[in-house]
């Protein structure tokens, strides 16, 4: 073989690596998809400084729709935030948000041939819109800044900008089809739909979902229940703290509020089926209970979907996933 097709053939594996170190250059997500309705941890990875120069403060500005952000604390940095209003409303687990931290500005010292990582805690509103969502970033140096802040245009490659943002796609909340309901009834309470997941072998626990809407004049509580395969029945809540998404069990139970909708559902509420005695199979029913405060108690029964998928769909496999 001739040195000049020697040449030819090592272009591509060149050009190949080249690209690939351009393309990892940029300031990055490192989880670059999430579903609406989800809590989303936000890692953004800093390759280098600007020429050469040390990175002495990153400034992220939050995109809208990206709801509760919390930033996480880094050893040798000091955290600036900004907050303000959102414009309007956003629901969040059982209440609603008009305002948090829009702005986060971390402050230290990161030299150019070292790479680290900035992370920061937020949910995702449950209206977003699937689709592409950006995260600008301006990175300031000792000497110099680059503004990662290009945001594509439509139909416009991202690869082809100089400084693009940090990009985030938003996936469709999928739902249920009305036509897989199933409702009970407990006075002015109609339960909706319980289900739960497939366990692994030798799992002890297992989560209970639902929605719980309430049609009268006072609010109730959803204080208790059994399942017939638990040896105890929780009623729990998963929240973020700290920046650290915890379950903890609400002693006093959940409250129903007069006119409004509970859902029960993965990083939410939820019941709690502790002590199994036998697993889970995907597409089984398995009886339970509700007890509430003033409605009292209704026999219901769990659909089972598939490990880690969603509510059933009529009797298909799979669903919906749930980050």
């Amino acid at each position: 073989m001739s040195r000049r097709s020697r040449a030819m053939r090592a272009f591509p594996v060149a050009f190949s690596f080249l690209f690939t170190t351009v393309a990892v250059a940029h300031v990055t997500l490192d989880v670059r998809e999430a579903k609406a309705g989800t809590p989303y941890r936000a890692v953004l990875k800093v390759p280098h400084g600007c020429d050469g120069s040390p990175t002495v403060k990153l400034h992220v500005r939050i995109p809208q729709g990206v709801i509760a952000v919390k930033p996480m604390p880094k050893p040798g940095w000091q955290i600036e935030t900004v907050r303000g209003a959102y414009g309007r409303s956003y629901p969040y687990y059982h209440d609603d948000i008009t305002e948090g931290v829009k702005e986060i500005v971390w402050r230290g010292r990161l030299a150019d041939d070292n790479y680290d990582e900035f992370v920061f805690a937020g949910f995702i509103a449950r209206d977003m819109k699937p689709g592409p969502i950006h995260v600008p970033v301006t990175q300031t140096c000792e000497k110099g800044e680059t503004a990662w802040t290009e945001i594509p245009a439509p139909g416009q490659d991202a690869h082809a900008l100089k400084a693009p943002a940090p990009a985030l796609l938003i996936l469709a909340q999928a739902t249920q089809p009305a036509s897989d309901t199933k409702t009970y009834k407990a006075g002015n309470l109609v339960i909706a739909t319980p289900w739960s997941r497939a366990t692994p072998g030798g799992a002890r626990v297992a989560g209970g979902y639902m929605k719980i809407v309430n049609a009268g004049q006072q609010a109730d509580r959803l204080v208790g229940g059994s399942f017939v395969r638990a040896g105890r029945f929780e009623v729990h809540e998963m929240a973020m703290e700290g920046g650290i998404m915890k379950m903890r069990p609400l002693a006093r139970g959940l409250e129903i509020p007069a006119g409004a909708t509970i859902e029960l559902k993965p990083g939410g509420y939820h019941a709690m089926f502790m002590d199994l005695r036998d697993g889970l199979k995907e597409g089984e029913t398995v009886k339970g209970t509700l007890v509430f405060e003033k409605a009292g108690t209704v026999e219901i029964e769990y659909r089972v979907g598939p490990i880690g998928g969603g509510a059933p769909s009529g009797d298909a496999k799979g669903g919906h996933s749930h980050r």
